[in-house]
């Protein structure tokens, strides 16, 4: 039996500060340790390392297998135009949990038992079940891919598909609230707090009730003026691209009348530019200040994270979770704990922790009464559309996957769908 050669580590060397890898002799310098891009280089260096060892079923253990999966991952996982899809992101945040607790565990070893137990740790960890679930079934994926590639026993694959998923109500981990509909007054009452740009996208969003990824990839070059006065937009990427479906999304006259003036620009440049909103809410920052700026503020170089040239459905929601607490008065001790405890210097360490755990606790309940997500919207026009016009047309204007609509009436689906957006969009 082949000897099966421990993996290269990552190492810091403290005479520049970077990452250091040595793969048989050679050493390979991956930039500042700890940051992102020095780990994703050291994974593609170990993937394609034991990608040249003679990793056996006997000897392969499961953190190997993960970067070889990984590795596979990042080549399968991809748009129709060569970007990767979000499916690489949850990949890797659910293998952690599989790395952390069984990664030197040798694969032969890992069965029905030692999955169980990394699901305890996710329940400890305060995930929600349907989360768990989703997250075991992609870790089932890895050891099915290592079956199909030889590097899994077959019957261990076996075993992990007898562990089902957990049940409601049978089962310790938390459920996840519903969605629900926002209700178009307290949307009302956010809008006044948002920049004029995210103002309009959550405009644009409750009319056509498009997903919040599709509000903030819209670019010019993707909308088709149709003579029948419906505009009607095809992302560039969706949801369901994979399976060969296409996605339509209809916007009517008012909804034209919003989007109208962010289409005189490089049509493949993105409407909703966070560059533009961050300009303008600094504008608005410096009109409302009550004190004269010193030399010193305008010499002073801006600092923070470099702004993207479109949002992504994280940043959208993060601008209108910020406009909510700005909306609704949260109390500044909820909207940052920690400095509120820094500032009680006569508390000890023990009763400062104790105070972050309350007021986090109670910043947590604060966003569950008075803030809403952009994803709300969506079913807020599902809501509307349903009531008025019935299941079938909500689930086209939306985008719904339903398998009894089938192929030979699509054309008149999306007839209904731009006829009801011509109405109310």
């Amino acid at each position: 039996m082949p000897k099966f050669k421990h993996k290269p580590s990552y190492l810091y060397h403290k005479p520049s500060g970077q990452a250091r890898c040595r793969i048989d002799g050679k050493d390979y310098y991956l930039g500042p340790f700890g940051s992102p891009e020095s780990r994703e280089q050291y994974d593609e260096l170990v993937g394609e390392w034991l990608s040249r060892q003679d990793t056996t079923r006997v000897s392969l253990a499961v953190d190997d297998l993960c970067l070889l999966f990984l590795q596979h991952a990042n080549g399968y996982y991809r748009h129709k135009d060569g970007t990767p899809t979000s499916e690489v992101t949850c990949l890797r945040y659910a293998l952690r949990f599989l790395v952390k607790a069984h990664g030197r565990c040798r694969v032969r070893d890992f069965g029905p038992l030692k999955l169980k137990e990394v699901r305890e740790t996710m329940i400890a960890a305060g995930l929600c079940r349907t989360n768990i679930n989703r997250t075991i079934l992609r870790m089932k994926r890895v050891f099915g891919w290592g079956v199909e590639n030889e590097l899994v026993p077959g019957e261990i694959y076996q075993a992990l598909r007898a562990v089902t998923s957990l049940r409601s109500g049978r089962t310790e981990a938390r459920e996840s609230e519903p969605v629900r509909p926002v209700d178009e007054g307290t949307v009302n009452d956010t809008l006044p707090h948002l920049t004029t740009i995210v103002a309009d996208m959550v405009r644009l969003q409750l009319l056509c009730g498009m997903r919040p990824g599709e509000a903030c990839s819209l670019r010019p070059c993707d909308i088709t003026r149709g003579t029948n006065g419906v505009w009607t937009y095809r992302p560039a990427h969706h949801k369901t691209e994979h399976h060969g479906k296409e996605r339509r999304i209809f916007i009517g006259p008012t909804g034209q009348e919003i989007l109208q003036k962010y289409l005189d620009r490089d049509p493949e440049a993105h409407c909703f530019s966070p560059i533009e909103s961050e300009a303008e809410r600094k504008t608005t920052r410096r009109q409302r200040r009550r004190s004269p700026m010193t030399p010193s503020q305008e010499s002073r170089k801006p600092k923070g994270r470099k702004v993207k040239d479109h949002y992504t459905k994280d940043s959208y929601n993060r601008a209108v979770q910020r406009a909510c607490e700005s909306a609704f008065e949260m109390p500044s001790d909820l909207r940052n704990p920690a400095a509120a405890v820094f500032r009680r210097k006569e508390l000890s360490n023990t009763e400062r922790e104790k105070l972050k755990l309350r007021l986090s606790a109670e910043a947590s309940e604060w966003r569950r009464k008075y803030c809403w997500s952009p994803n709300q919207l969506r079913h807020s026009r599902a809501t509307a559309i349903r009531e008025r016009y019935g299941i079938e047309a909500a689930q086209t204007v939306l985008g719904h996957s339903d398998p009894r609509v089938t192929e030979i009436y699509a054309e008149r689906d999306f007839a209904m769908a731009a006829k009801v957006m011509l109405e109310i969009g």
